[in-house]
């Protein structure tokens, strides 16, 4: 597996976050964000939410979907999976994972045939950073 070129970097803050009735007694939260930045070229704005859940293991397993749209209103939605931690301050966290788009936009139409991996990490003030890299 290779990393290719960097096609994505956000920064952001999370909007929401809502706890989910427990399975099993794992801790599961719904979170919610909004974030700017660069997805191929473009300017863009991304809205998204995802569900962590606690394993016994103490590993955080996230599942999530979300809609990038472009300054001219092109768009692209997008479902993606990860796994995570807490990063020991407070409730902060970081994911790695897979991210799959689809979109009838031109400008983002390379998205379409990208299997992309991410970076997604927040801190304890709500605050996102995100890179995406195409998976070659």
């Amino acid at each position: 597996m290779a990393l290719g070129d960097q096609i994505g970097q956000e920064t952001g803050q999370i909007t929401g976050t809502r706890v989910l009735p427990a399975e099993d007694g794992r801790m599961r939260v719904e979170v919610t964000f909004e974030s700017r930045g660069r997805l191929l070229d473009q300017d863009v704005t991304e809205v998204g939410t995802y569900v962590a859940e606690s394993g016994p293991d103490g590993v955080l397993r996230g599942e999530g979907h979300g809609v990038v749209t472009t300054a001219e209103g092109e768009y692209a939605t997008w479902k993606g999976d990860g796994v995570g931690r807490f990063t020991g301050q407070g409730s902060a966290t970081s994911f790695r994972g897979a991210i799959y788009y689809r979109t009838a936009s031109q400008r983002l139409a390379r998205l379409n045939g990208v299997a992309a991996v991410y970076e997604y990490d927040t801190d304890d003030s709500g605050k996102t950073e995100a890179r995406t890299y195409e998976w070659k």
